[in-house]
């Protein structure tokens, strides 16, 4: 059998089916739920709306510092206390600007979801990233409310709720329905609740001296 040869006179190189089943695997769409896109949808109204709010409340702060956000209900529960702190803009502007581009995109996300509409795992990869940075964000947020600003912002721990809910659905799109995939979805839905017991436990256990006075 005569070998063909291409037009440099030399030996064809074959594809390389294992790079573009790689290739096939990331632009694979990835079926979700419609009540998958019914939660993503709503936990990303709620950050929005979260976010647009801390947003509306911080100019109106830096417009009359006389002014008593909404939020500020006591000692513990006060966004003042917390609005003012360098911790509210890491990046030089304040953080819910943040907040509201990021749940902009999970809202869009939802609602295709939602309608049926099939997205990429590359996607998910990147939504999932992405949420993982928020939740790294609010992870050190949340420490520095405890430990350094010691006053708790209500509308930022509906940011702490919907975040960590999103990056688990996210995360599940990526990883499909595969044993391992299975395998990982089960373990983020274990830890997703322990993370929620950590948080609460450490706000009792922090501002208990103030809670008991309300027993």
């Amino acid at each position: 059998m005569t070998e063909t040869t291409d037009q440099y006179g030399g030996t064809p190189t074959p594809p390389d089916d294992a790079d573009d089943a790689a290739v096939r695997g990331w632009t694979r769409l990835m079926p979700a739920s419609r009540v998958i896109g019914v939660i993503v949808l709503v936990a990303g109204v709620i950050g929005l709306i979260a976010s647009a709010t801390l947003t509306i409340e911080r100019f109106e702060l830096a417009i009359d510092p006389s002014y008593t956000p909404s939020c500020s209900i006591n000692p513990v529960l006060s966004c003042g206390s917390v609005m003012v702190t360098d911790q509210a803009a890491i990046f030089g502007f304040p953080n819910p600007l943040i907040g509201i581009a990021a749940f902009s995109v999970i809202v869009v996300t939802g609602a295709l979801a939602t309608a049926g509409v099939q997205l990429p795992r590359w996607y998910w990869l990147g939504q999932t990233l992405g949420t993982l940075a928020g939740f790294v964000m609010i992870n050190w947020l949340v420490f520095q409310s405890l430990y350094r600003i010691h006053a708790l912002c209500p509308y930022c721990m509906v940011v702490w709720t919907v975040t960590p809910l999103i990056l688990v659905l996210s995360a599940g799109r990526v990883f499909g329905s595969s044993r391992v995939g299975r395998e990982i979805r089960s373990w983020l839905w274990v830890l997703l609740p322990v993370w929620y017991a950590v948080v609460i436990v450490a706000i009792g256990v922090e501002f208990w001296d103030y809670w008991s006075t309300l027993i």
